[in-house]
């Protein structure tokens, strides 16, 4: 893209090694991740031997300590060579180990973020239930205090990351007879905790190597130096970690997108019909036209919210704006990509469909499409000149 943006030198570099070292070591294995379903742990230690596990990550604590801008352009790079590996390594940085970043005190960071960045742990972060999705004050998971402990039961479901993480940061209800939201604390929880259980993995439409599964807490005793936050403060902080991941899941998206985008060019300049290559067709270069159109206008969108963001403004409106821009769009282009294709497009001898199978879950994850939307009216009914 273009300098329309204040990217650095830093940046471009960034941008520059991720993206060879991702095409070459990472998407070559993507169609075969993506039908055996094997978690990308080969893929982790490559990029935790680069730093890239803890790229948004403090260095005092084993990160890069890059900025909202840099941890964007790892995870587009990421996701436009294997979204299973982008999203693996968005949940682990963004959710698990972000909330310990902002909330967390010194010896929680010292104690579990090292270990993630450095690849040795995987986070998580357990928020939605089965009757607490889009509605997530509706959290149902309770913890009560017992001495030196609080006794979890509950459960979690499309936890990203789950069934493998070493650490996961959840919610649950301390106070039951506070409203909604203000009962609600978070807690980091270890694998081996007692009463901890992970649940299958689910088998989904697309993002097939990353884990997604269920977790179960039957009694399940977490020091109580685990309480991360102060209690009844976990929904609260939570939200303040939604904008920039709003931001960093539209960069997933883009990524997918510019890899459909760039399949469909070389495939349109190849593919002969009635005598020369469809690409010559004009009506072929309309719909190019406006692939590269709506991707253009959602990644300025896209990295505008994040140096906005990185500013020091909460930039809400700009955050969501810029995840439902961003995915709605790129699914968009995928579905046009498949109809590029033709019948090709349909089958799994060519990665459109893949792409299309892995974009859609960027319109539902960290809050659909339509919660976006209700995000950005709150905001514009708060403005003076509505």
């Amino acid at each position: 893209m273009a300098d329309a943006l204040p990217f650095t030198d830093e940046h471009h570099l960034l941008r520059e090694m991720i993206h060879g070292y991702a095409s070459e070591h990472i998407a070559p294995k993507a169609a075969e991740l993506d039908a055996t379903k094997e978690f990308p742990r080969e893929h982790l230690a490559g990029l935790a031997e680069l730093g890239l596990l803890g790229v948004p990550i403090p260095e005092e604590y084993g990160g890069m300590g890059a900025d909202l801008v840099s941890y964007c352009i790892t995870i587009e790079e990421l996701s436009r060579a294997c979204a299973s590996t982008g999203i693996t390594v968005l949940a682990h940085c963004g959710l698990g180990m972000i909330p310990i970043v902002n909330f967390g005190t010194h010896e929680q960071k010292m104690k579990y973020l090292p270990k993630c960045c450095n690849g040795e742990w995987i986070a998580a972060f357990g928020l939605s239930e089965p009757t607490a999705g889009s509605d997530a004050a509706a959290t149902k998971t309770r913890a009560v205090r017992d001495g030196d402990y609080y006794i979890v039961n509950g459960s979690k479901m499309w936890t990203t990351n789950g069934g493998v993480a070493d650490v996961i940061v959840i919610t649950a209800r301390t106070d039951p007879d506070s409203k909604r939201s203000r009962g609600i604390s978070s807690f980091i929880v270890e694998k081996g905790f007692e009463g901890f259980e992970p649940g299958k993995k689910e088998d989904k439409l697309g993002l097939r190597a990353s884990m997604t599964s269920q977790l179960f807490f039957e009694d399940m005793k977490v020091p109580a130096e685990n309480l991360l936050g102060a209690e009844g403060e976990g929904f609260k902080n939570f939200m303040r970690t939604l904008d920039p991941g709003r931001v960093v899941i539209a960069a997933m998206a883009l990524g997918i997108a510019k890899a459909a985008l760039a399949a469909t060019v070389e495939y349109v300049r190849q593919r002969e019909q009635f005598g020369k290559p469809i690409s010559k067709q004009q009506t072929v270069q309309f719909r190019l036209a406006d692939m590269a159109t709506r991707l253009r206008a959602a990644e300025l969108l896209t990295y505008a919210a994040a140096f906005r963001y990185q500013m020091g403004d909460r930039a809400s409106d700009d955050c969501a704006m810029s995840k439902l821009i961003a995915t709605e769009a790129s699914t968009w282009v995928c579905e046009e990509a498949i109809q590029l294709h033709g019948g090709y497009g349909y089958t799994r001898d060519f990665p459109v469909e893949r792409y299309w199978r892995d974009v859609k879950l960027c319109e539902i994850g960290e809050g659909t499409s339509e919660i976006q939307r209700l995000v950005i009216a709150r905001e514009l009914i708060g403005k003076e000149w509505v």
